[in-house]
């Protein structure tokens, strides 16, 4: 019987050593559980203090000194005249060069125009300095050079227009004179008195013209 009751006595510590180490093991838990939201309460408290800093912050640079604010102003406001007035001569200075520009292409336009015209001139001088025996020789020179005259202006776009059996029309034509002639319809062109020319599909000189008015 005694050996009996010692193996229930072992027993009865044995249950009461694991039932201090599970209740041991329960409140070493529970105190990492309070560690753990004390740590979460301490990140959350320094977050709030970080804010509050930075709305102090914020609030402090919201009550600067008006001198300070208007002086930032004035610095400002001069830095933009600077900047305005070098966007005002950079502005300028591409003005004149694109003036200059234009004005050189220009002149080259006018200089090549010259130099087509020089083989014209030449035939002229010729004319003038020929003999004026022949009549017809005369004649033929003068037309070799109207025909070179409006080869060139013809290869720079000129256009004659056409009157030949043409009805009047204010676009292309200027009316000088309203002649009746029953051959004719009303508002035909009876006569070309000076031609018109176009270039590029631009009139430059309407063509000067009678017009039938016979009502």
């Amino acid at each position: 019987m005694p050996l009996e009751n010692e193996e229930i006595k072992d027993t009865a510590e044995g249950i009461g050593t694991q039932a201090e180490n599970a209740a041991g093991a329960e409140e070493s838990a529970a105190s990492r559980e309070e560690a753990q939201v004390s740590a979460e309460e301490a990140a959350g408290a320094e977050a709030k203090a970080e804010a509050g800093n930075d709305e102090a912050a914020v609030e402090a640079e919201a009550e600067q000194d008006p001198a300070a604010e208007a002086e930032a102003l004035k610095v400002q406001l001069a830095e933009g005249a600077e900047r305005m007035k070098r966007l005002q001569a950079d502005f300028e200075n591409f003005r004149r060069r694109t003036r200059q520009e234009k004005e050189e292409l220009s002149n080259m336009v006018v200089q090549d125009f010259i130099k087509e015209l020089l083989p014209m001139l030449d035939n002229f001088d010729r004319a003038m300095a020929a003999e004026a025996t022949d009549a017809a020789k005369f004649q033929q020179g003068v037309e070799m050079i109207y025909n070179q005259l409006t080869e060139i202006l013809k290869n720079k776009g000129m256009e004659l227009i056409d009157t030949k059996d043409a009805k009047f029309d204010p676009n292309f034509h200027q009316a000088v004179m309203r002649v009746e002639n029953p051959d004719l319809e009303d508002e035909a062109i009876a006569m070309e008195l000076q031609k018109g020319y176009m270039v590029k599909g631009k009139v430059i000189r309407p063509s000067m013209v009678q017009v039938v008015a016979n009502s």
